[in-house]
């Protein structure tokens, strides 16, 4: 389905995100530089400076057969698709040291990007622990020793693999394939940095794990993997941030998340990005659920050239449940192209997906969703919303739900909605001394604050700011 406003331009022109405070750079100091592209040579020289076990040089090299034997996805986001250029992309940069556990051992330079965004400070104020990530490699990573004496893993996903192989090795690649999809398999190639987290049975993190991601060079492609495992009982919420500076040219992130919970765990996943509009983001994230599991997913989508992210949910055992709460904000020359998947393979498995959107200007958003249901199954049950807010007359947004449900042991629902932001309400505003921008910004903010609710009341802080429209003085 796709749908327009009428709704005059000259009330909804130039809404812009703030983000100053994630535009600027440093100039680059790299010890090691892989080059621009990708061939064999590349995925070597990375296993070489991460001195890689061979088992990884091996899964890295697949990737890179798989990489190049798919061909670009052709049924949706081409035309976008076709600007990205492998060749010239930098795969691999990194000043060749260990993260730092010490905030006062951290580069000068990248100290200061994090103070700028404020990272040390949210760690004091409320996080259980921070891992941040300066283009390839995470710069600091620090967890409160309270945890690590509770059995609890956090560390990157070089450290994980390498020091933690019993745990981390039976798990990854296995929720996401290497050949799931062709940017699962470039980042099966050339991986580097991300979280891996295992959290013992039955301990319970009262306080989220927070990683940062901040892509400071041109032409740069970053390339994520984490892993996250819940043992039995286990609970833990864990939080992304991205940031890039606005480069002429073309950047590309394509990370692959995985989340194990075990039986009777709960993952919370947050992610609040706020990409430059030269950001191509394309990641693959998935959950697997067990007996009595939960997987629940909060996204918000602000910013890049092209989105492309379905988070999902595997409901391996009886009376898992899934859930995806998603927020996109599409401005001018932006594709927000978001989604949910639900794969049911238990019985009384439930799941739930709710996403709203918001297309400014030449915006564009689309909902892609897939719910699946088999016959064999009894008891499931999904609830899927999509809401979409238009603010004018160019701007787009699509829908395209696939719920298939099979046998009639199953309850689900599906509601979708567009509503545009009319005169009538700027008008009635206005007349009560509130200006047209402050208005407009009531208006979406209105829209999305039952979504912002779930979000912990220190990241639901950091979205309103994101979210903020600064139409004053550009209206009209």
């Amino acid at each position: 389905m796709s749908f327009d406003t009428n709704l005059d331009q000259d009330t909804a022109t130039a809404i812009d995100i703030d983000r100053s405070k994630g535009d600027f750079t440093f100039p680059e100091k790299h010890k090691y530089d892989a080059g621009r592209g990708l061939t064999k040579a590349t995925v070597d020289y990375i296993s070489d400076v991460k001195k890689d076990p061979d088992w990884v040089r091996e899964f890295r090299h697949r990737g890179l057969e798989v990489f190049e034997s798919k061909p670009m996805p052709t049924n949706w986001a081409t035309k976008d698709l076709e600007n990205i250029d492998f060749d010239i992309i930098r795969y691999y940069l990194s000043d060749g040291e260990r993260p730092k556990r010490s905030w006062d051992e951290v580069p000068d330079e990248v100290k200061e990007t994090f103070e700028r965004l404020g990272i040390p400070e949210q760690e004091r104020a409320f996080l259980a622990g921070v891992e941040a990530q300066y283009d390839s490699e995470a710069a600091y990573s620090n967890m409160k020793e309270d945890l690590e004496k509770q059995g609890v893993i956090f560390v990157n996903s070089t450290e994980g693999l390498k020091e933690y192989e019993e745990i981390f090795r039976p798990w990854f690649g296995k929720v996401i394939p290497t050949g799931d999809n062709k940017f699962s398999a470039l980042n099966s190639a050339v991986f580097s940095g991300g979280s891996f987290i295992y959290v013992p049975k039955g301990v319970k993190l009262a306080q989220p794990l927070q990683a940062y991601f901040r892509i400071n060079s041109e032409n740069f492609g970053q390339f994520e993997r984490t892993l996250i495992i819940a043992d039995e009982g286990a609970e833990v919420t864990y939080m992304e941030g991205c940031t890039a500076p606005k480069f002429e040219t073309s950047t590309l992130h394509s990370a692959v998340v995985e989340l194990v919970a075990l039986e009777g765990a709960k993952i919370q996943y947050i992610t609040v990005q706020n990409w430059s509009s030269n950001v191509y983001n394309l990641v693959t994230k998935r959950g697997m659920a067990h007996k009595n599991a939960e997987v629940r997913w909060i996204d918000c989508n602000i910013g890049s050239r092209l989105t492309m992210k379905y988070p999902g949910v595997v409901m391996k055992g009886e009376g898992a449940r899934g859930e995806v709460i998603s927020i996109a904000l599409a401005n001018d020359g932006q594709h927000q192209d978001t989604g949910a998947k639900m794969i049911h393979a238990a019985d009384n498995t439930s799941s739930n997906v709710v996403s709203k959107s918001i297309s400014v200007g030449e915006g564009r958003s689309t909902y892609r969703g897939q719910v699946h249901i088999p016959k064999h199954l009894k008891g499931c049950k999904n609830n899927t919303e999509c809401d979409a807010l238009l603010i004018n007359s160019n701007s787009r947004t699509d829908t395209y739900p696939a719920i298939t449900v099979r046998g009639n042991q199953h309850v689900t629902q599906h509601e979708a909605s567009v509503s545009q932001v009319s005169e009538e309400m700027l008008f009635y505003m206005m007349q009560r001394g509130i200006g047209e921008g402050e208005a407009m910004s009531l208006a979406v903010n209105g829209f999305i604050n039952d979504l912002v609710r779930e979000f912990p009341m220190e990241y639901s802080v950091e979205l309103k700011r994101l979210i903020e429209l600064e139409m004053e003085g550009s209206v009209g």
